[in-house]
């Protein structure tokens, strides 16, 4: 009787000894301290080097990169990120008789980079590396394998961007340079953590600038990425793209690729937004966005014709925001914007990215091309609202468009075959199908149908089948605003961006002009 007693307590002690040990790995995993802020931040940017020119002009490349190498690496570093998983209950994933998953929740985690920006802390990273963390689930490791627990200051999915910080003090900090005086087959070096490989350093070229490679998911993004073929993989995301002055010139963003991994072209944000958007969130806890209250598309070769431009430039006016700057300062539809701020803007994207790099309530400079001659005009910017707000403002200028009285150039109106099915006829080679929403009958999803080979939209990618997600970055609800849509686009020969997805569910955009 006493050895079974004592049987009994020996199994109780076990049970209670494991029952402990796991709840303490379980607290280590997510023990992460809250950071105090602080007052004074400094931010370091400079436009020269900070290698002397006489020691550059001495240096061969192979000691130049590893100088370089030497002073950006300590500033760049690894970011481990806790976020819950939910996994599909299938076969596959059946975890409902695990008995310790009733009671902890189930998380992985995802890695990336980060650079340091001021020696007090704070760290410049992606928002899609630190999205969805658990709270207090964020750990950085610096490159001399000190860890810290991290808070998020604030985070932009506008240009996914975030800014995190660490309690740390005479941190190494990069040299933020100008990303304006970047150029087209410069050597950069990127520097981050692929792979969970740390402190891992490529070479390459700047490729191309000012790319819109439509990645980031968010109604109000911009893009104007400068691409590299340095190598960059999964865990180089918010990592440093540096010159070969050891400047910090971009944040490592994106890649394109078809199978996940580097495959030649990588994208990062310019270094002059990115810091915009950094001393926005640490001053103001978010980003403080000017509006200049307008509507663009980019000038292509048939548009730059009929308004008389002597070349292909410029981004046109196609709405203004009724009492917005841009139309409280004189600007007019039809407009040509051909510089901001003495800066040539030729693509929407480049606009959007100067615009974003001022502050509400500051003025941009517009010269603007205006019934054969160049403008000036002042625009005093607006802030953008909140999000709620921006939808209403949307929605008011989608109804402000809609009185406009355009000269039909549709042949015939929708039909409505009674069945919540929509027929648009078009001249541009295609059909379009509409089906009504079930939470909604007058919202409609919109299909390709009919599609002719021979027509531009065929050449250019669009098939039958594709689902039509948005129209120049703009989501087509009902019937009537797709037809006032198109006309305006036919009648006036508009270049138009189509966003879609295929019937094997990948996204695809087909780019091409509705010419009469």
């Amino acid at each position: 009787m006493s050895t079974n007693r004592y049987l009994t307590y020996v199994l109780l002690l076990l049970i209670g000894l494991t029952i402990g040990f796991l709840w303490d790995g379980y607290m280590d995993r997510n023990q992460l301290n809250t950071n105090d802020s602080l007052n004074f931040t400094t931010i370091s940017k400079s436009d020269s080097s900070f290698i002397d020119e006489s020691v550059l002009l001495e240096l061969g490349e192979r000691f130049l990169f590893r100088k370089v190498a030497d002073e950006i690496t300590p500033s760049v570093v690894y970011i481990e990120t806790l976020v819950p998983v939910e996994l599909p209950k299938d076969g596959n994933h059946d975890f409902t008789d695990e008995f310790w998953d009733r009671f902890l929740p189930r998380s992985a985690r995802s890695v990336g980079s980060g650079v340091i920006i001021s020696s007090d802390g704070y760290i410049l990273t992606n928002h899609h590396v630190i999205e969805g963390a658990q709270s207090d689930g964020i750990e950085v490791v610096l490159n001399d394998k000190r860890a810290y627990a991290a808070q998020i200051i604030g985070s932009d999915p506008s240009t996914d961007l975030a800014v995190i910080k660490i309690d740390a003090v005479n941190l190494p900090s990069a040299i933020i340079g100008n990303s304006d005086l970047v150029q087209v087959g410069e050597w950069v070096m990127a520097v981050g953590n692929p792979f969970r490989l740390r402190a891992t350093v490529t070479a390459g070229i700047i490729s191309a600038l000012g790319r819109d490679v439509q990645i980031i998911d968010d109604r109000m993004r911009i893009e104007s990425f400068i691409q590299t073929d340095a190598a960059i993989n999964k865990g180089n995301s918010g990592g440093a793209l540096v010159n070969t002055s050891g400047q910090l010139i971009g944040i490592n963003t994106a890649i394109a690729s078809q199978s996940g991994s580097y495959q030649g072209y990588g994208f990062a944000v310019p270094s002059n937004l990115a810091t915009k958007v950094a001393s926005d969130i640490i001053t103001y806890g978010k980003v403080r966005r000017p509006l200049l209250g307008v509507q663009i598309q980019s000038v292509d070769y048939n548009r730059a014709v009929r308004l008389g431009l002597p070349e292909v430039v410029g981004v046109e006016i196609i709405a203004l925001n009724p009492g917005g700057a841009a139309q409280f300062a004189g600007v007019m539809k039809g407009d040509v914007v051909l510089s901001v701020d003495d800066f040539p803007v030729n693509a929407s994207n480049a606009l959007q990215e100067r615009i974003a790099l001022k502050s509400p309530g500051s003025e941009a400079k517009l010269h603007i091309w205006r019934n054969n001659e160049v403008i000036t005009i002042r625009v005093e910017l607006d802030e953008l609202p909140l999000v709620a707000q921006v939808n209403d403002e949307i929605d008011a200028l989608d109804q402000f468009l809609g009185n406009e009285t355009d000269e039909p150039n549709l042949t015939e109106n929708p039909r409505d075959d009674g069945t919540g099915q929509v027929w648009l006829n078009t001249p541009f080679g295609f059909e379009i199908n509409g089906l009504s929403t079930p939470e909604d009958p007058s919202i409609y999803d919109w299909y390709v149908a009919g599609i002719h080979q021979d027509s531009e939209a065929y050449k250019r990618g669009l098939r039958n089948g594709d689902q039509l997600l948005r129209i120049d970055r703009q989501r087509i609800l009902t019937p009537m605003d797709l037809q006032r849509y198109l006309q305006n686009s036919f009648k006036n020969s508009y270049s138009v961006l189509l966003e879609c997805i295929t019937e094997d569910n990948e996204k695809k955009f087909s780019y091409f002009s509705f010419n009469k």
